[in-house]
Parts: structure tokens; C-alpha cells; sequence
């Protein structure tokens, strides 16, 4: 599709930093991720890709950058080869296209829930722009472990990792 995806995670400066936490919608870190201080949970909304007002990865990099979609994440998944391994001190998969050969690597570093960070090391998950649904206090998101990969909704008040794409 001609996506390009950014080489680290909004907050990252190189590709095996994990980068900042961001809840769904919201442009800024925080240190407690709980449904009080999230303005999107249940908020009824459309995909927030490239809108500069929810999309962190438009807000803070400007130009073409944005969210990634549900269906280019998923696009990613069936587009590449995956493999486990770590850069630094930081787990996660290298992906690497089946089409061009490029590849980029995707911390495993883990999300954020009211003040704990959990499975940093273990666990990935990055937002897509892609709300889910009817209900209001989700949204898409592609998580991972070693050997599994999924699409699935998850809670918006949870910080995540962002990594943007561009056209």
C-alpha cells in the first residue's frame, strides 16, 4: 500500500526506546491512566486518524504523520515476517516485510493502567486510530507477546505505545 511506518515510537529516540504512553485520544503523558482523567472514554467518536486534536502521532509530528488504522495494522501482520529478538535492552519483534524487505522494531513495552506499568519486556501494545464500535470506552488496538499476535479492543484509558505511519 506504500505505508511507511516510522522507525520508533512517538517519545522514542531510537528504534529500541520504548517511548512515551499515551491513553486513546490523548496527547500527552500522565502519570495516572483511570478513566476520570481520559476526555474520550465514552465518548462516542469516529476514527481519529490524522486529526490533529486526538492523533498524537499528528499532533506531535506533524506533516503526513499519523495513526496507523485497524486494517493497516492488520495489513502489517499478514505483510511481514516476525521475529522475536531483542535491540538493546528491549524485547520485541522485528518485522520485516514479505514485499520489499524493509523492517522496523517493535518494543514489547508493555502499557500503562492507573500508576503501574505492566509487562514491559513481555508485552506490546499500540494504539490504532480506530475506535471500536458502540462501545464508547474502547478502541482498536495490536497487541502482542512472543509466538502471538492479535487485534482486539481494548479499554482507552490505557496508556499504550503509538507508532505512526505516513503515506
Amino acid at each position: 500500500s506504500g505505508l511507511k511506518w516510522a522507525t520508533c515510537n512517538v517519545g522514542a529516540n531510537y528504534s529500541g526506546d520504548n517511548g512515551d504512553y499515551y491513553a486513546w485520544g490523548e496527547l500527552s503523558t500522565k502519570g495516572n491512566y483511570d478513566a476520570e482523567s481520559c476526555p474520550t472514554n465514552g465518548k462516542e467518536m469516529s476514527d481519529i486518524t490524522g486529526n490533529p486534536t486526538y492523533d498524537v502521532a499528528s499532533n506531535k509530528w506533524g506533516a503526513t504523520w499519523r495513526l496507523p488504522t485497524e486494517a493497516e495494522f492488520k495489513e502489517l501482520i499478514d505483510n511481514c515476517k516476525w521475529k522475536w529478538t531483542s535491540q538493546g535492552s528491549c524485547s520485541g519483534y522485528k518485522v520485516t516485510s514479505k514485499i520489499n524487505g524493509n523492517s522496523i522494531f517493535l518494543p514489547a513495552a508493555g502499557w500503562r493502567h492507573d500508576m503501574l506499568l505492566s509487562g514491559c519486556g513481555e508485552y506490546g501494545s499500540y494504539w490504532s486510530a480506530t475506535p471500536y464500535g458502540s462501545l464508547a470506552d474502547r478502541a482498536y488496538h495490536f497487541a502482542f507477546y512472543k509466538g502471538y499476535r492479535v487485534i482486539d479492543r481494548n479499554y482507552r484509558v490505557n496508556g499504550r505505545s503509538v507508532r505512526p505511519v505516513s503515506k
